[in-house]
């Protein structure tokens, strides 16, 4: 096959088709809508289908995407790339499945042989949407290395906490963020290897094209267990750090069969985009698992901040059929009137990470003809639950449970409570515990241990089950925050925001918002010498402070300066108060 250079130079690896770099020219009206079937016609055909057989070897690159390559090579599979990737100045990259399998492969020879990590050894990666993304994310599990996705925003304190705890062995990012690595490393004893990509190099790092570029593309995947570890999401809670959220080859790369096949609603045929960051869950669950299991085309725009133009512009102009965004997303894409767009070949749109607006789904379908379909689900889970394709739209609920799973609604000792009733919202994991759910938080019994109770997994929401089997969002159980689809535990803003020293005590509680749907607010004691200084300016500084310290998406975008907080007789803050106070006089 004809070798040529990605345009980019070096910030890209060389790749080996004829199709891989060119600008963008795509008319959408060369592809009409699909009108192949569709992967089922009701609910209860859906449960009755989902028979899943959980093999005793399983690895997602050798068992899916492998066999997706064989296919295409056979003409067995439509001519759409597997991957399909746009920058803002509508250049492409397009990878068939024999493609990606090339340039995975020597990636893999790379970590093996040059980082020499060996099965089970830790990858922190930090990229942008850029196509070594998906490359890191198959060559890892070509590899059997552990992956840890982490999002661009970490600051130098969150990146030593996740390099220490996890004892990654080798980190893989770009220019934007290897100064942040190189600032912690030297307190990282587990780190041995560092890959950059870059057009410049670093001192100190390996450069990532070069090396694959040199590599060879014969590589035999690693033969791996159905539970043996794949990668660990870092979660917030709302007390102490991030916890390592550990999944095995089969709980994602086999679980989330159910998304790709049943909430998605994908077939080869489908151009599938999820705007989601590269550091989250939900990257992997759209991104990687869940459409490469139906050998869809996952569409990917480098974007670095969203912008409500340029997702409607690559809408009209690009054959994308399916579309999931955060539902935050949509109360801006619906500001921007998408009716002076046309989306010719879009056929179904999803959501997840939050509650979405009643009223932004009525607006969605009012300017473009299609509903939103809800998901629920965590980084702990495959899709809980979802309002299907061909399921009646209830807007406010997220839908019936997934076919994967059964889902209760339990009082707070593992009781099962009567439909109509409020409380948690649990996974039954007794007798038999679902293959799709996460193996443990790493290093953590104790707070592996507090998520289950009697026979059930406590997901941490409140709901409500309704007597047709339709599930509705009351909140979280515990004070975490879910702003515009992150989640951000209070602890971690507080312990940032103690550390000035303005601050002599602070409580941060959810805030309601009308785009964000909630966002972090504090209420700060403080220290008597600032109590004297321009609120206005103090609010800045503090805000500031919480952005340098700590990921920029948790800082306090409300700021209120109180004498006290509540508190118990045995001096906890009452968040709760704080928090009902907040939404009872913003209703």
């Amino acid at each position: 096959m004809r070798m040529i250079p990605f345009r980019r130079g070096a910030c890209f690896a060389l790749g080996y088709c004829a199709t891989a770099a060119r600008r963008a020219n795509w008319s959408p009206v060369l592809r009409p809508k699909s009108t192949a079937p569709k992967n089922f016609t009701d609910y209860e055909s859906m449960k009755e289908a989902y028979r899943p057989r959980v093999p005793a070897r399983f690895n997602f690159a050798k068992d899916v995407l492998d066999v997706w390559e064989a296919k295409e090579k056979a003409g067995a599979r439509s001519s759409l790339p597997a991957l399909w990737w746009v920058d803002e100045q509508r250049t492409e990259i397009r990878w068939s499945f024999e493609e990606l399998g090339f340039h995975s492969r020597r990636l893999a020879n790379v970590l093996s042989e040059e980082c020499r990590l060996a099965q089970g050894d830790r990858v922190f990666l930090i990229l942008p949407r850029v196509p070594e993304w998906w490359l890191v994310n198959i060559a890892c599990l070509r590899a059997g290395t552990v992956l840890i996705p982490g999002t661009s925003q970490l600051t130098p304190r969150d990146i030593l906490h996740r390099l220490q705890v996890s004892e990654a062995k080798c980190v893989i990012t770009d220019e934007s963020t290897a100064h942040l690595l190189d600032a912690v490393g030297s307190q990282c004893p587990a780190l041995t290897s560092k890959l950059l990509l870059s057009t410049r190099g670093r001192q100190g790092w390996g450069d990532l094209t070069a090396l694959m570029g040199s590599a060879s593309a014969d590589h035999v995947c690693v033969d791996t267990s159905s539970d043996d570890h794949m990668t660990i999401f870092f979660t917030s809670g709302t007390t102490g750090s991030p916890k390592m959220t550990l999944h095995s080859h089969c709980s994602f790369g086999l679980g989330l069969t159910i998304n790709g096949r049943y909430w998605l609603d994908l077939t080869d045929s489908s151009v599938f985009w999820n705007t989601s960051d590269t550091g989250w869950a939900k990257t992997a669950w759209s991104s990687v698992f869940a459409s490469w299991t139906q050998g869809a085309c996952v569409f990917a725009h480098h974007m670095p901040r969203f912008n409500t133009s340029t997702v409607l512009q690559t809408l009209s102009r690009y054959p994308i059929s399916t579309f999931c965004t955060a539902p935050t997303a949509y109360r801006m894409l619906v500001q921007e009137d998408p009716s002076r767009f046309q989306f010719p070949a879009l056929e179904h749109c999803l959501c997840a990470g939050e509650p979405i607006n009643p009223e932004v789904m009525s607006q969605w379908r009012r300017l473009t003809d299609l509903d939103i379909y809800e998901g629920y689900g965590q980084t702990e889970t495959v899709l809980i639950a979802g309002t299907f394709k061909g399921m009646e739209v209830r807007p406010g609920s997220f839908g019936k449970v997934s076919p994967a799973y059964d889902v209760q609604v339990v009082d707070d000792e593992g009781r099962v409570l009567p439909r109509g009733t409020e409380g948690n919202l649990a996974i039954r994991v007794k007798p038999h515990r679902p293959f799709c759910l996460f193996l443990e938080y790493m290093g953590e019994p104790e707070k592996t241990a507090e998520c289950f109770r009697g026979d059930f997994y406590l997901t941490g929401d409140r709901g409500v089950m309704d007597k047709d089997g339709y599930l509705w969002f009351i909140g979280r159980a515990d004070d975490v925050i879910l702003s515009a689809g992150y989640r951000i535990g209070p602890f971690e803003v507080e312990n940032a925001l103690i550390e000035h020293e303005a601050v002599a005590e602070s409580a941060v509680v959810s805030s309601p918002d009308p785009i964000r749907g909630e966002v972090v607010k504090a209420f700060v004691v403080l220290t008597p010498e600032y109590k004297s200084m321009n609120q206005y300016e103090l609010i800045r500084e503090l805000q500031a402070h919480v952005k340098r310290v700590t990921a920029p998406y948790k800082y306090p975008r409300k700021i209120e300066f109180v004498d006290q907080l509540p508190k118990t007789v045995s001096g906890k803050i009452r968040r709760v108060e704080l928090r009902k106070k907040e939404w009872d006089h913003q209703m």
